[in-house]
Order: structure tokens, then C-alpha cells, then sequence
């Protein structure tokens, strides 16, 4: 790390020690014992740039309390049927650990319809997962590996990807803001694999508008994925997509919906609920468990992030038209309320 840059922490954390004690206590469940790890994160997000990464953490920061962020994983989705049908819309799970030690977690983005549940229990259960991974997966990655572990590597399933995914670009904008903006800099390395013709038309025209520091994270892999992934990770952490040509993010892939990390048997999916159930239990005492969803503010999309969307509705509207399948998308609307 250069002088520079060692300059530009030192004054990030003279900063933060003129922030609220409130600030202060929400941070220290952000950055689980490595602030200055966290500072670094903020400070890559928006170039070095001290000024800026300041405002982003404490805009961050303040996100968190009016949002209750710090409480968001002792609130369940209940009844358990309506999470069960949100993990089978909303396909995530965490496959295993790459051979340095990186949690691997597994998106099925062509196949996830997001159509089981509203808007806000998706965003509840995305933010958890998020909380889960930075409070318990990497910490305990930490412990294990003897070094600090603070991102983690995604597999990005494109099987099923389909024009239809215009109805889908509203929510995945939303939870991409969350994560942008809110947790900067967690993924080290995005795998994209079985990648249809509709995924490459639109990574065509919008690769030019990525940053050149997310540009450099991404990666698409020929046909699944596995012989690549293979180099990085065990067989055993290979998400259930990766294991044979062709395989795609089947629901009913394997033998079992165990093998299946986006299924709710799936042995992580099980940990997380049942520690998000512990921690409610714990809570019950001061306020009972009550249904509905969180509702949590979303924050103003990056300007760029934005012209990305606008972008990727542009071109799939023009593949539309190419297949003739303008009829079928007639009257959608897509975009920020």
C-alpha cells in the first residue's frame, strides 16, 4: 500500500472519531473487529477519494440505524411456507469455500422469478444474507483460514436468462443499490456461467459502462463453468449448476434438494433461519415476532448504476423486437418509481 494511500486512512479514521456514538456502535457490527479493513473497502469504492468515502460510510451508517439494520437478523420470515417460497424465487445459497479460504456463494439470476412474495421480503431476506455472510460466514472463515477473510466469490448462473427479465430488472436494480452503496467491495470475484446469446447481447453494451475496478472481477466462463472453477475450489464447493455440462440451476438438480444450495434444506439455508429464529427468541422477550415484512428505505441509485439499467432495458427491448416477441412484454413498466 502506498504512502498515499496510508495517508488517505489515516485521515478516514481521525474522521470517524468525530462521528456519533450512535454511528460508532452500528459501525462496530459492520466491521466485526477490522475497522480499518472496512475504512480500505469504503475508501476503493470511491477511489481514494477521502471526502467522498466519508460521506458514503456515514450515509451507510445512518442507513443502518434508521433501517434497524443491526436487527435484521432477528427478524424471521414468517410463516416459514412464505420463506420457503421466497427461497425458491430468489435463488442464492452458499455452495462452500474456494482452496484460499473465500466463502463461495451461488446465484441462479436466470431462474429466480421473484414473483412468490412482495418486493420487501425480498429485500429482507437479501439484506440478511448479506448480514449473515459479514457477521458469521466470514468471520468464522477468519478464525479458520488464521487471516483475515473479508469478500467472497459469486458464481452468477445465467441458465433460463430470458427476455423476461425485464420484469426482473426493477428488483435486481434495488438490491444492487443496497449492495453498492451499502456494502462496497465484498465480492472479490464475479464467475459468470452458463451464459445464454441474451446475457452476451447485453454484456456487449453495457461492459463499456462498468467501472474498470468491477470490469476487472468479472469473469464468463465457457458452458458451466467447471473445469475453470475447478482451479479455485473442491468438487465439494462446486455450486449444483457447475457439476456437468448443461446441468443449469435445476430446482430438483442432485439427487436431493440437499445438494441444492438455494433450496431451504439446503444445510446453509438451515443454519441461517434457525440462527435468525435463535436471535428472534432471544428478542422475544423485549418485543414479540410479529409477520409482515421489513420495510426498508432504498437509497438513491448511483447515477451510473442507473444509465447501466436504462441500458440493459434499451438492449433487451431491441432483442424483443428482433424475436417478434413485442407483444408479450406490451405495457410493462420498468424503472424507479
Amino acid at each position: 500500500m502506498g504512502i498515499a494511500n496510508e495517508e488517505a486512512i489515516k485521515q478516514f479514521q481521525s474522521l470517524m472519531e468525530e462521528v456519533d456514538e450512535s454511528l460508532k456502535n452500528t459501525f462496530k457490527n459492520m466491521h466485526q473487529g477490522y475497522p480499518t479493513e472496512t475504512l480500505v473497502r469504503f475508501l476503493k469504492a470511491r477511489d481514494w477519494n477521502v471526502a467522498k468515502a466519508h460521506k458514503m460510510l456515514v450515509d451507510c451508517l445512518q442507513w443502518r440505524i434508521q433501517n434497524e439494520i443491526d436487527q435484521i437478523l432477528a427478524k424471521p420470515i414468517i410463516p416459514i411456507d412464505l420463506y420457503r417460497a421466497v427461497r425458491d424465487s430468489q435463488l442464492v445459497g452458499l455452495s462452500g469455500y474456494s482452496k484460499e479460504g473465500l466463502p463461495v456463494i451461488a446465484l441462479g439470476v436466470g431462474l429466480s422469478t421473484f414473483d412468490k412474495a412482495s418486493v420487501h421480503y425480498y429485500v429482507q431476506s437479501h439484506i440478511q444474507m448479506n448480514e449473515y455472510r459479514d457477521r458469521v460466514v466470514l468471520p468464522s472463515a477468519t478464525k479458520k483460514q488464521g487471516r483475515h477473510i473479508g469478500a467472497c466469490l459469486k458464481v452468477l448462473d445465467m441458465t433460463g436468462l430470458k427476455l423476461s427479465a425485464l420484469n426482473q430488472i426493477k428488483l435486481l436494480s434495488v438490491i444492487s443499490t443496497i449492495d453498492d452503496l451499502n456494502y462496497p467491495e465484498k465480492t472479490d470475484t464475479y464467475y459468470v456461467v452458463n451464459a445464454p446469446y441474451v446475457f452476451s447481447a447485453c454484456w456487449k453494451v453495457v461492459k463499456p459502462l462498468v467501472q474498470e475496478r468491477t470490469r476487472r472481477k468479472i469473469q464468463v466462463l465457457q458452458g458451466c463453468g467447471r473445469d475453470e472453477l475447478l482451479k479455485i475450489m473442491d468438487y465439494g464447493s462446486l455450486p449444483h449448476f457447475c457439476r456437468r455440462e448443461g446441468s443449469g440451476s435445476s430446482r430438483h438438480c442432485g439427487n436431493e434438494n440437499t445438494d441444492n444450495c438455494f433450496s431451504l434444506d439446503h444445510a446453509f439455508h438451515q443454519q441461517l433461519y434457525g440462527y435468525i429464529k435463535q436471535q428472534a427468541s432471544l428478542m422475544e422477550s423485549v418485543s414479540p415476532i410479529r409477520q409482515g415484512s421489513v420495510h426498508v428505505n432504498i437509497p438513491e441509485p448511483d447515477p451510473e448504476d442507473a444509465m447501466i439499467t436504462k441500458t440493459i432495458e434499451t438492449e433487451l427491448h431491441k432483442l424483443e423486437n428482433q424475436n417478434g416477441l413485442s407483444n408479450s412484454l406490451n405495457g410493462l413498466k420498468v424503472g424507479y418509481d
